[in-house]
């Protein structure tokens, strides 16, 4: 084998393993709810002021967004969706009704890498004695 022969061949080894590796789907980071107030599943002996999510990327505010729903099926919050001015990987509702019960708070946010998420968790308020 000739010397130009071998560096063809090797040239043609590296680009296609140059190419194999391009083609290795990277794995896309998503928003991810690290934290809320209520937490899910929690049992409350009141319901909040706020309902807050915490995420781990900051979120886009103009499509980023969070309700709050009864058992009943009805909205209970104000309909003040925001991302925090101070954080903007916290995302927030005023909650209006105080009552006891069910409830779902469901959310949908676009992180700054363009990727949505569209998710749901419940909490418990517990009748006061």
């Amino acid at each position: 084998m000739s010397p130009a022969s071998r560096w063809r061949g090797g040239a043609l080894a590296i680009t296609l393993l140059a190419g194999l590796l391009g083609a290795v789907p990277r794995v896309a980071a998503h928003a991810s709810l690290v934290r809320s107030v209520p937490a899910h599943r929690a049992v409350l002996g009141q319901m909040p002021e706020r309902v807050q999510l915490w995420f781990n990327e900051r979120l886009e505010p103009a499509y980023s967004t969070v309700s709050v729903w009864n058992a009943a099926g009805a909205q209970v919050d104000a309909r003040d969706p925001t991302v925090g001015p101070d954080d903007p990987r916290r995302l927030s509702v005023t909650v209006e009704m105080r009552q006891p019960g069910l409830y779902t708070v469901k959310y949908r946010v676009l992180s700054v890498d363009g990727h949505i998420v569209d998710n749901r968790f419940t909490f418990t308020v517990k009748a006061s004695r």
